[in-house]
């Protein structure tokens, strides 16, 4: 599967921004056979798990520092997913990937074949 971020900007601290993750299909699979994760890495740090959901939509997780300010959600007949990023924080600053899994491990980067290209979230003081 491919996958095209998009929605990431500058905004102040306290806005929101919301991320778009669109699914072009492989053959043999669809969208509904990978749950999807969002995941971040600011400058000099490792790839961190952000916010994951289930191939039916019907389960999400969140990192410790997004609960309660982000929602993931996706859209199956679509093939999107998407990052809702409220009360932000210059500490959100970071490149944001879109990356689908076929095995478990919604938080584990490894776990997770395919990914998009990110897209940038500056978050200012």
């Amino acid at each position: 599967v491919q996958l095209v971020e998009s929605g990431g900007g500058s905004v102040q601290a306290g806005g929101s921004l919301r991320l778009s993750c669109a699914a072009s299909g492989r053959t043999g699979r669809t969208f509904t056979n990978y749950g999807i994760g969002w995941f971040r890495q600011a400058p000099g740090k490792e790839r961190e798990f952000v916010a994951a959901i289930t191939r039916s939509g019907a389960g999400t997780y969140y990192s410790d520092s997004t609960k309660g300010r982000f929602t993931i959600s996706r859209d199956n007949a679509k093939n999107t997913a998407s990052l809702q990023m409220n009360s932000l924080k210059p500490e959100d600053t970071a490149v944001y990937y879109c990356a689908a899994r076929i095995r478990s491990g919604y938080t584990d980067v490894n776990a997770h074949e395919y990914w998009g290209q990110g897209t940038q979230v500056t978050v200012y003081p």
